[in-house]
């Protein structure tokens, strides 16, 4: 069909709001947009899928990161386009990271459930068992012990200023076997529990694959629109900064939901998770391809990572909470982390 169809001659203002429609899917908020709802959407169905054989810091640690972490992935692949792009996705795997561990689970610890236990109905009244409660624990703990190793061999590996094509392979060799131990504990927990998971599964594997290619195609429109503007705080410079930002929201919404459900293990699991999906995956696989020089930021940003980390693996291990002077202390290092980042 085309304008010299009768249609378009008929109706001559069809033919220009169908014109309209690719200028404005290409609108930085429409973007925005898509990426918010894909997002939305994936989280939207792997919290069905917790209900269906995927529960507790399992789902955080495994599932969920994949979800909420695709867009870092899908903006490694899309920087891959350049070998000299390799200092943005540092830096946008050290935005992400130190978003998820100082400002969300600081707002978490202030405004949300601070213990590790689920949360009952209130006709119940009953309180989660000790048992679980200390099996929450653990769990965060393990995945902190992750953080520390991961982000601490980054930090080794890049003292020559360089990750290459080895370092590539040991940082996605270590989390490939993380994700292979967790593949090992659903299926051990299966037998133990008798449990089987619905096909239905199946459905919300297609519905996340379909969510998942609007997540790349937001991203990857966002990230050619920021390098073309031209402005002091929006450019191709601050790309890395910017993305890592814009790419929390899921995290965001997922400690949102969870938060407001009393389920703290989760909204832990989940931001410490997502955390190795950047650290070691995203650098990892950018530095297969494409060697990268490490920025100038990059100790302070490590630093602050493995100080949060060491905040949330001393309060879970001592006082098996988070208490809300935590969450502030928390937001400092945040402020801290950007003043020195993007300010100075």
């Amino acid at each position: 069909m085309n304008s010299s169809t009768p249609i378009f001659q008929d109706y001559p203002h069809l033919k220009g709001f169908i014109e309209t429609i690719p200028v404005l899917a290409a609108h930085p908020l429409a973007l925005l947009a898509m990426f918010v709802v894909a997002s939305f959407v994936m989280i939207w169905r792997l919290q069905a899928m917790e209900r269906k054989g995927f529960e507790g810091t399992v789902l955080g640690t495994l599932i969920m990161p994949y979800c909420s972490g695709f867009a870092n992935l899908v903006f490694a692949y899309v920087m891959s386009s350049s070998a000299s792009n390799g200092g943005l996705v540092i830096e946008n795997c050290l935005m992400n990271n130190a978003t998820n561990l100082t400002l969300i689970l600081g707002l978490s610890s202030i405004f949300g459930t601070a213990a590790l236990a689920q949360k009952t109905s209130a006709r119940k009244k009953v309180k989660a068992p000790d048992e679980l409660q200390r099996i929450n624990g653990l769990n965060v703990l393990f995945s902190l012990i992750a953080l520390f190793l991961f982000t601490g061999t980054l930090w080794a590996l890049a003292k020559d200023r360089m990750l290459d094509f080895y370092d590539g392979l040991v940082l996605v060799g270590l989390f490939v076997f993380w994700q292979i131990l967790h593949v090992f504990e659903i299926l051990k927990d299966k037998i133990r529990k008798n449990k089987t998971f619905a096909w239905s599964i199946v459905l919300d594997l297609a519905v996340i694959a379909a969510s998942a290619y609007g997540v790349y195609y937001a991203v990857d429109h966002l990230v050619t629109w920021v390098s073309n503007a031209d402005s002091r705080y929006v450019g191709f410079a601050r790309l890395g900064w910017l993305s890592g930002l814009l790419m929390v929201l899921p995290n965001a919404f997922i400690a949102l939901y969870y938060a407001r459900r009393g389920r703290q293990d989760i909204v832990l699991s989940s931001q410490i998770g997502d955390g190795h999906i950047c650290i070691p995956m995203c650098i990892g696989l950018f530095a297969v391809f494409n060697p990268i020089e490490v920025p100038a930021f990059f100790q302070t940003g490590v630093l602050v990572i493995l100080g949060a980390g060491a905040v949330h693996f001393l309060s879970i291990a001592l006082l098996k909470r988070e208490p809300r002077l935590v969450g502030l202390g928390l937001l400092a290092g945040y402020a801290y982390f950007c003043f020195t980042g993007i300010v100075h």
